[in-house]
C-alpha cells in the first residue's frame, strides 16, 4: 500500500486551514496512487496552543471527523490525523484513521504523554493497541512519544500489526529518534512504521521534520528533510512475509524470562 506522510504543521490554531491543508494533500497523495495519507500528532488544531487545546477538542464523531470522512471519500484515500478528543470534560491526545470511504476505523488515545505540557492538557489513554484492518494489512496507530518504549511496539507485533502509523510532534534535540529509533524498532518488530512530524518553530516548540517511513529490514524507504513535505512510499505485505520469514526475533523470544521486567 502506497502511504503518504504530510510533513507540515499546518496552520496551528485554525481547524478550517488545517482540513484545507489536508485536503490539498489528500488529492495529491491520491493522484500519486497512495491508500492512505498520514498527518501529524495534532495536525487538526495545532500541537502548541495552551488552553485552546480544551475549546478546540472534538469527540471523535465530532464535526471534523466528519469533514476528515468527506476528504476521504471525495480522494478515495484512507487518512490518518492527530487531533484532541473531548469525552465529557476529559481531553486526550489522539489519532483517527478513517476509511477510504469515510468510515471511522480505529481511534487512539496516546498512553505516554512527554514532558508538562502535554501533561497539563491530556489525559493519558489506557489502550495501547489498536488497530485495523485497511487494503490488505492490519494498521497499528501510536503518537509520538509511545514508540520510544519497546514495550508499546512490541504490543503491536505481537497483536500482528504489519504498519504501525505514528503522527508525532517530535521536536529539537530529539531528531535521533526519527533517525535511529524508528528504523530500529521496524527491524526488532518486523513491520513498516510510518513516523510523520510537524516541522519548524510552534511557540517554544522546535519541530525537526525528517518523516519516515521505514521497513521491517530496518531501511528508510523514504525520508523527509526539514520543510513542508508530503513523502511517499510503499508498504508491501509480500516483502514484510518474507523478512519475518527470515528474521527470528518473534520466533525466538522467551516470554518466560520477561516477567520481571515489568
Amino acid at each position: 500500500m502506497r502511504t503518504a506522510l504530510l510533513q507540515s504543521s499546518g496552520r496551528p490554531g485554525s481547524v478550517v486551514e488545517n482540513l484545507k491543508v489536508l485536503d490539498e494533500a489528500a488529492g495529491r497523495a491520491a493522484a500519486a496512487g497512495a491508500g492512505l495519507v498520514a498527518a501529524p500528532e495534532m495536525f487538526l488544531t495545532g500541537y502548541a496552543i495552551g488552553d485552546d487545546i480544551a475549546r478546540l477538542a472534538e469527540p471523535a464523531d465530532g464535526d471534523s471527523a466528519d469533514a476528515v470522512a468527506e476528504i476521504a471519500t471525495r480522494h478515495g484515500v484512507a487518512v490518518v490525523y492527530g487531533y484532541p478528543e473531548r469525552e465529557g470534560e476529559t481531553v486526550y491526545n489522539s489519532a483517527q484513521l478513517i476509511s477510504a470511504d469515510g468510515t471511522r476505523l480505529a481511534n487512539y488515545r496516546k498512553t505516554h504523554l512527554f514532558g508538562c505540557f502535554e501533561r497539563d492538557h491530556f489525559t493519558p489513554g489506557e489502550q495501547p493497541v489498536v488497530q485495523a484492518d485497511l487494503n490488505g494489512l492490519r494498521v497499528g496507530l501510536m503518537i509520538c512519544y509511545d514508540v520510544e518504549f519497546p514495550e508499546n511496539v512490541r504490543g503491536h507485533a505481537l497483536a500482528g500489526t504489519d504498519l504501525l502509523v505514528v503522527p508525532t510532534a517530535q521536536m529539537h534535540p530529539f531528531q535521533f529518534v526519527a533517525e535511529s529509533v524508528v528504523p530500529v524498532r521496524a527491524f526488532e518488530n518486523q513491520m513498516y512504521v510510518a513516523y510523520v512530524n510537524r516541522v519548524g518553530p510552534e511557540g517554544e516548540f522546535e519541530f525537526v521534520g525528517l518523516s519516515t517511513l521505514a521497513g521491517p529490514d530496518g531501511i528508510a524507504r523514504t525520508r523527509a528533510g526539514r520543510g513542508e513535505e508530503l513523502v511517499l512510499a510503499d508498504a508491501d505485505p509480500d516483502f514484510l512475509a518474507a523478512s519475518r520469514e527470515a528474521n527470528p526475533y518473534l520466533k525466538d523470544r522467551r516470554p518466560g524470562l520477561y516477567g520481571s521486567l515489568v
